[in-house]
């Protein structure tokens, strides 16, 4: 009775994975195979044509293109400057609490409060026009230009999640022996070097987490486009998620959200491998 008492307490977690996960990750891939454009009630088997008609469809494709962007814009920014205020709030400083707490106050703030907020503040009128006019620069369109979009969706994204990455990196750096720093110091090393050959190799595995972790989030992003752009405009803030949620739930195509869906699951564990195998390596012995 005794040894099957672990196994016990993990039945709860077993059945919500089973209820939440695993039941409609196989239900996703089943509706992937159908085709209910003609009629919801009564879908018609397509086998492959729901992927066959994403790969080829540029509407598609371009989302793909957009996320793969977005990613680019957040992801070196969300991994390398939390871990350069996590290395300044780890030394001894005056105030370093206060710090700590205004730099994480954006994440126990909700997601769809902050977008919002900066919805208003990109506005023609908004604060940051009101600013560039000030200094005599033309107002820029943060949500109506193509060229701005993303990048103006992609700061709400860096804003909200720096705070929650510093503090994952304070938590690694707790970990990193003193005595190597004083070794360090002692050798004459200065404080670049010092961080680039103790501080850096010793908290990998973080490094490596933090860009699994801000990769999966930059390509599921979601609320930020849906309420500040709605994808547009002209497709340029359109991404994977939204796309998934614009075929599903206002056109009821659920075989192609299906299908996206699948590609998007495909595409997340890809990165996810990728980044085992660019800071992991060593430790699952590939």
């Amino acid at each position: 009775m005794f040894r099957l008492t672990p196994y016990l307490f993990l039945i709860p977690a077993f059945v919500l994975l089973g209820v939440f996960f695993f039941v409609p990750f196989v239900q996703t891939i089943h509706l992937s195979f159908f085709d209910y454009s003609k009629d919801i009630y009564n879908p018609q088997f397509a086998s492959w044509a729901n992927y066959i008609y994403l790969i080829k469809n540029p509407q598609f494709l371009k989302t793909i293109l957009n996320t793969f962007y977005f990613l680019i814009l957040c992801v070196p920014f969300l991994v390398i400057f939390p871990l350069f205020l996590a290395v300044l709030l780890n030394t001894k400083i005056r105030g370093k609490t206060l710090y700590k707490l205004v730099i994480y106050l954006p994440v126990v703030v909700s997601i769809v409060v902050v977008a919002i907020a900066f919805k208003w503040l990109y506005a023609p009128e908004g604060l940051f026009n009101y600013f560039l006019d000030i200094l005599h620069i033309k107002p820029i369109g943060w949500l109506s230009d193509p060229k701005f979009a993303m990048i103006s969706v992609a700061l709400v994204t860096i804003f909200k999640g720096v705070g929650y990455y510093m503090m994952i990196y304070l938590a690694a750096l707790m970990g990193v022996p003193k005595d190597l720093y004083d070794a360090a110091d002692v050798d004459g090393a200065s404080s670049w070097q010092k961080h680039m050959n103790v501080t850096v190799p010793h908290i990998m595995p973080t490094i490596a987490l933090v860009s699994t972790i801000s990769s999966i989030s930059a390509l599921k992003v979601f609320v930020e486009i849906y309420v500040m752009t709605r994808g547009g405009p002209l497709d340029s803030t359109k991404t994977i998620v939204y796309y998934i949620y614009e075929r599903a739930f206002e056109n009821l195509d659920l075989g192609i959200a299906s299908a996206a869906a699948v590609i998007l699951l495909v595409v997340v564990m890809a990165f996810s491998l990728i980044n085992i195998f660019v800071f992991e390596r060593k430790k699952y012995g590939l």
